[in-house]
């Protein structure tokens, strides 16, 4: 967009000695924009999978006694907890099997 505009300026606005200039400067800066742009989306690595849960912390929404649900991330989750937890409890992720979380109390 900034050379499109340099251009436009070096052709209808600057006088002819202005032209070359103001096209070369509005090139320079469309490259350092196309390159701060490539550096600024590839910044950090998207975590996605249930990986991403290990760690978590989760709230109980039925009793784990040892099996029971949690409520992590706006979804509800079934869960296991051997060492049990109440409702309401704060658990953590420290495992997944399918699509049942392996939670433990949080110290």
């Amino acid at each position: 967009m900034i050379l499109l505009i340099s251009i436009l300026l070096a052709v209808f606005v600057l006088p002819p000695e202005w032209a070359i200039p103001a096209v070369l400067i509005g090139a320079a800066l469309e490259l350092c924009e196309a390159l701060l742009f490539m550096r600024y989306s590839r910044r950090g690595r998207v975590r996605v999978g249930a990986e991403t849960m290990l760690g978590q912390r989760a709230r109980v929404e039925t009793a784990c006694l040892p099996d029971g649900q949690v409520w992590l991330a706006g979804e509800r989750w079934a869960a296991r907890c051997a060492a049990g937890a109440p409702v309401g409890a704060t658990v953590v992720v420290r495992a997944r099997e399918d699509l049942t979380l392996i939670v433990e109390p949080e110290d």
